[in-house]
């Protein structure tokens, strides 16, 4: 009977140990994985300034998994405006031409799984500053998936997929503006 426990015992410190092994720790998306960049299409470079704000990220922890905080979603964004040139310049603070908010509805993770598909949502919103007119507005879906080749470690995978839709959608979300006429 001792000897049934104590082989449970260490079937489940085992299984404890290769889960968290296969599992890993969260981590959160990476502000360079997320930047979209030079090669990125957007059609038109516009000759103004514009100033970001990013709203419903959230931090990454034990219990969520890897996710995008506001702070890192505004870098990669900032990053990306000036990478593909999409503006003249970022500036902090109202004192741009326009104003760019990108509000996160939706960032849906798989729990477990080989391949991880992650989909984002976010809305996108370009208001002129002189007038505190919009002139445009966009519900922006995207999507990204990490087969298990990837990478070992599950938590490593979701972060990558997490990274993956972020990083499209600030593509789309740039070539979008790209086309229109400001």
């Amino acid at each position: 009977m001792k000897r049934a426990r104590q082989g449970r015992g260490r079937s489940a410190a085992f299984a404890l140990v290769l889960a968290l092994a296969l599992g890993g720790c969260a981590t959160p998306a990476d502000r360079k994985a997320m930047t979209v960049d030079k090669t990125a299409t957007v059609a038109r470079q516009h000759p103004a300034s514009v100033a970001v704000t990013v709203r419903g990220g959230a931090e990454t922890s034990a219990t969520t998994g890897s996710n995008v905080s506001d702070a890192d979603l505004k870098a990669a964004l900032e990053a990306s405006i000036t990478e593909t040139r999409a503006f003249r310049e970022v500036v902090q603070g109202r004192s741009g031409d326009y104003e760019l908010t990108v509000s996160v509805t939706q960032l849906s993770k798989p729990m477990f799984g080989f391949s991880f598909t992650v989909e984002m949502e976010a809305g996108w919103t370009l208001t002129r500053v002189s007038d505190g007119r919009q002139v445009w507005r966009k519900a922006i879906t995207s999507t990204h998936t990490v087969s298990a080749n990837a990478a070992f470690a599950g938590a490593t995978r979701l972060r990558m997929a997490v990274e993956g839709a972020a990083k499209a959608n600030i593509s789309q979300g740039l070539a979008e503006i790209g086309g229109l006429a400001l």
